[in-house]
């Protein structure tokens, strides 16, 4: 029995008929200084979800983790939003860490793009995905001075200052983030109208479009714009709003066609990255990823959506947990969690998904 194990087996459970109720306290976990001083207090999670009681060790072992972790965990599958943790994610651990690295002048890393993934570009989306609170100065100080300052010729932000033509993959990055910290509508106007303007006829969207003539959407860059809108969408952005919800309909229609990783035409697995689990996912396209993408956009479940599930719940461990594919190169700020170990976000991640599209373990 692994150490993980054991310390699951500690905590304290409490089983009714129609709800459990899961207690955290300084039982669970003596690994660290830093869990037990989280753990002093009880709390008490009442979960009117059937579904939840099975899982009920595997939650108290993600309310261990960071408050980022605790945060969501309570969010997403305890439906207890919890301003208290959120906001603690700026001051506490990872968040912390993060945002004591930005330089003076706003950026993180040497600049907006550069390096991978040290940049300001993937830290705000690090930061996002972290689900800090949107209304944090230090982060809206970056994304004003991006919006500000990198964008090209054709409005779209563009961090080349050899290739003229922006990337809709970056853009549609760039109005996640930016949507979700609340950045001025005027000055995503111009991002906006790129990403529209780069809309294929299959529904989806491609970097080479504009580029190189590409013809066919990438499943990368199509599920980065849909994050986009999505977020745009949820935080009452109006410009050009039907557009933009027509072409997340018509990216969504693009993935599940391909069943979130085969292919149309040949019926065989795209790419095998696809079927892996690394976090964070950078740029890159996942089938977790387009779950997650699913459930947080409230899509019904559709049975094009299976294979991919079915392919997520055959990488649970026995313990329960999902774990860490090898990380995309590149520079890091830290380590968050080790490759090959049992991994709270993709657990935290895959438990949501399949609590959204109410499918038991």
């Amino acid at each position: 029995m692994s150490k993980k194990q054991t310390s699951l087996n500690k905590t304290s459970e409490v089983f009714k008929t129609s709800e459990v109720s899961v207690f955290k306290t300084s039982e669970v976990s003596p690994k660290t200084s830093e869990v037990s001083s989280r753990n002093k207090t009880s709390e008490v999670f009442k979960i009117s979800d059937v579904y939840l009681q099975h899982n009920s060790e595997i939650i108290n072992w993600l309310l261990e983790g960071d408050v980022s972790i605790q945060y969501q965990t309570s969010r997403d599958l305890l439906g207890n939003d919890r301003d208290d943790l959120r906001s603690r994610i700026a001051t506490e651990d990872w968040g912390k860490r993060v945002l004591s690295l930005q330089r003076e002048d706003g950026h993180w890393g040497i600049k907006f793009y550069q390096p991978k993934w040290t940049s300001t570009h993937y830290t705000l989306l690090d930061l996002k995905n972290l689900g800090i609170a949107p209304d944090n100065p230090q982060i809206r100080k970056s994304v004003n001075k991006i919006l500000k300052e990198e964008k090209g010729e054709d409005g779209g932000i563009n961090p080349s200052g050899i290739i003229k033509e922006s990337d809709v993959c970056v853009n549609g990055m760039v109005l996640n983030y930016a949507s979700y910290f609340k950045a001025k509508e005027e000055d995503l106007k111009s991002v906006v109208d790129f990403i529209l303007d780069q809309k294929m006829n299959d529904g989806g969207f491609n970097c080479h479009f504009n580029r190189s003539g590409a013809t066919h959407s990438s499943l990368h860059s199509t599920l980065s714009v849909a994050e986009g809108i999505s977020e745009y969408v949820l935080n009452g952005y109006k410009y050009r709003l039907q557009e933009l919800q027509e072409a997340a309909k018509t990216s969504e229609e693009f993935i599940l066609l391909h069943q979130l990783y085969i292919s149309d035409r040949t019926g065989k697995i795209m790419r095998p990255e696809f079927l892996r689990l690394p976090y964070p996912s950078r740029w890159k396209y996942d089938i977790l990823k387009a779950l997650d993408y699913f459930r947080m956009s409230g899509l019904e479940y559709d049975v094009r959506m299976q294979p991919a599930l079915d392919k997520l719940l055959s990488k649970r461990k026995k313990d329960g947990t999902w774990g860490l594919s090898a990380k995309h190169p590149g520079q890091v700020h830290f380590e968050m969690e080790k490759a090959g170990e049992s991994s709270r976000w993709n657990t935290l991640r895959a438990l949501r998904v399949l609590k959204h599209f109410r499918i038991d373990l």
